[in-house]
């Protein structure tokens, strides 16, 4: 999807300003808003690509004005709003309107440390073998997908190698839509700053890839 997350490569948007010891939480609400992400996360209404994508799809102004914690609060709403678990005037009034429907989990507070340590490991087995090895070169596909995936603008049509084959995993771009892990091999894949951006430097990019974006060079 070309939405207005997919910056990289774009101009006129200012350099990027590392804060220097930066803390995790300017604000006491950005820590609240970030655990009641975590929260909807953990009652499998959703899986992560579903989330990213619903961000992708947030109203390109309202993305580029909005922090990182208030972008993921307008997508969460969102997503609460499509699937009935919440209401517009409930998030407005902050008081329960309609009968709460049922979720697949609600994760108690002593459930979560192991659930985090436990994490969303992505890998899958699979019965067929990787088309590509470390060394291998590689072009990258042209696509434009309206739905969401994981190979950014800026790495379209350009040749680079494999630098590690990290296995079969779940693919985004079917798994974001409800059709299934659909697991693909995953490569890093190396890209000099001369064949993405024209820079004669010695900078380079790893990007991790599945194989449907990739065709042999």
């Amino acid at each position: 999807m070309n939405g207005p997350h997919d910056m990289g490569g774009f101009t006129g948007f200012g350099p990027v300003v590392a804060e220097k010891n930066e803390p995790f939480f300017h604000e006491d609400w950005e820590r609240r808003a970030f655990a009641v992400n975590l929260a909807m996360g953990m009652t499998g209404s959703w899986n992560i690509d579903t989330a990213r994508h619903a961000r992708e799809r947030l109203d390109p102004e309202l993305y580029w004005r909005s922090s990182y914690y208030e972008m993921r609060h307008y997508a969460l709403l969102d997503q609460l709003y499509a699937l009935g678990l919440a209401t517009p005037e409930e998030e407005k009034t902050g008081r329960m309107q309609l009968p709460p429907l049922n979720v697949k989990r609600v994760a108690r507070a002593a459930e979560i440390p192991a659930i985090l340590k436990r994490g969303g490991p992505a890998e899958r087995s699979s019965s067929t073998t990787p088309r590509f090895a470390a060394g291998d070169k590689v072009r990258t596909r042209n696509i434009n997908p309206e739905g969401h995936t994981r190979l950014p603008r800026y790495a379209r049509r350009r040749v680079g190698e494999i630098v590690m084959v990290h296995g079969c995993h779940v693919f985004p771009d079917s798994s974001a839509h409800g059709k299934g892990d659909d697991p693909h091999w995953l490569y890093a894949v190396k890209f000099t700053a001369r064949e993405l951006w024209g820079k004669d430097t010695a900078d380079s990019v790893c990007v991790d890839l599945w194989e449907p974006y990739l065709d042999a060079a």
